[in-house]
């Protein structure tokens, strides 16, 4: 059994075990983190998984007036302490923009994210922020694709950004995968909120790998079923190849399979009935079915592809 749950609106979701308990979609539930049981909302209420997931954290229960009383005090202190650290910033005039803040009560500590073009002294800040919110603080400096994890936003697709909802970990990506699926190296086409690389370059590379593998090049010469020609562009979603004939000029898109020399190797060895390095079919010999293959080894009235000895 698996349930999924989300501490923001839209924000990241993450997984745990229901347990004993069984809360429909927009329950408020108990979620086990380092500074204890903290509410959340169910978006996703427990059901079964084909897969074998183990290590899961428990739901914790369901979440009582008490607990929905501390986490709203909770967030009026992130609220307040978010407004208090603006307002310092401009007056120490510090180059920093806040990002985001996070509270703990037990003890009172406010961890405070901002983002700045290079490092900066904040000592004074931090002293006259703990002063004013009276508890402990600690800033915590992020870079762009942090900042935009933490802000959420909406990407060029249309959709919530996949780093503010599922993905846990940023993986390497390089002008390389643009250009393997033929995209424009443009960075204002191919940069994400965070005005880096975007990340879905990464999610169709290997299948891009794969069909390059195997596929004839662009300018390479191939036989087509309707004629030979040149490879003039690829459609790997469609697994098709597109050709210029050599006869008309028109141009068609063939299939892969049907342009690929292991393909058209396997097609002539299992259909004409020979196995490579034997020689060309001879005059059918007398007595043999019509249409049949007398080639050498092979058995008068023997029918191509039957089941031979």
């Amino acid at each position: 059994m698996m349930m999924a749950v989300s501490f923001e609106r839209y924000g990241r979701l993450y997984y745990l075990d229901p347990g004993e308990f069984q809360p429909t979609v927009g329950a408020k539930v108990l979620v086990p983190t380092d500074a204890g049981p903290e509410v959340a909302q169910c978006v996703w209420a427990p059901q079964w998984v084909d897969e074998d997931v183990a290590g899961l954290p428990v739901c914790e229960g369901i979440a009582t007036e008490d607990h929905l009383a501390r986490d709203g005090a909770n967030r009026a202190k992130r609220a307040q302490a978010r407004v208090t650290s603006r307002r310092l910033i401009r007056e120490h005039d510090l180059p920093m923009k806040v990002i985001g803040v996070d509270y703990v009560d037990s003890p009172p500590v406010f961890t405070v994210y901002f983002s700045a073009p290079h490092r900066v002294d904040f000592r004074a800040l931090v002293r006259d922020l703990a002063g004013r919110l009276g508890g402990r603080v600690e800033l915590r400096q992020v870079g762009p694709r942090d900042e935009a994890r933490l802000q959420g936003g909406i990407g060029p697709c249309g959709r919530d950004l996949c780093c503010a909802t599922f993905l846990k970990d940023f993986e390497p990506v390089s002008v390389r995968m643009a250009k393997d699926q033929d995209l424009p190296v443009n960075p204002l086409r191919i940069a994400g909120a965070c005005g880096r690389l975007m990340c879905c370059l990464k999610y169709e590379h290997p299948l891009y790998q794969d069909f390059h593998a195997s596929t004839p090049r662009v300018g390479d010469q191939v036989e087509t079923p309707e004629g030979p020609g040149v490879v003039t562009g690829h459609n790997v979603p469609g697994e098709k190849v597109v050709v210029k004939l050599t006869a008309d000029g028109r141009k068609c898109a063939c299939t892969r399979a049907s342009v690929c020399g292991s393909r058209k190797e396997y097609e002539a060895r299992y259909e004409s009935g020979t196995e490579p390095g034997e020689g060309s079919a001879g005059p059918a010999q007398s007595g043999s079915a019509p249409g049949s293959v007398a080639g050498p080894g092979a058995r008068p009235g023997t029918q191509p592809g039957g089941d031979n000895e």
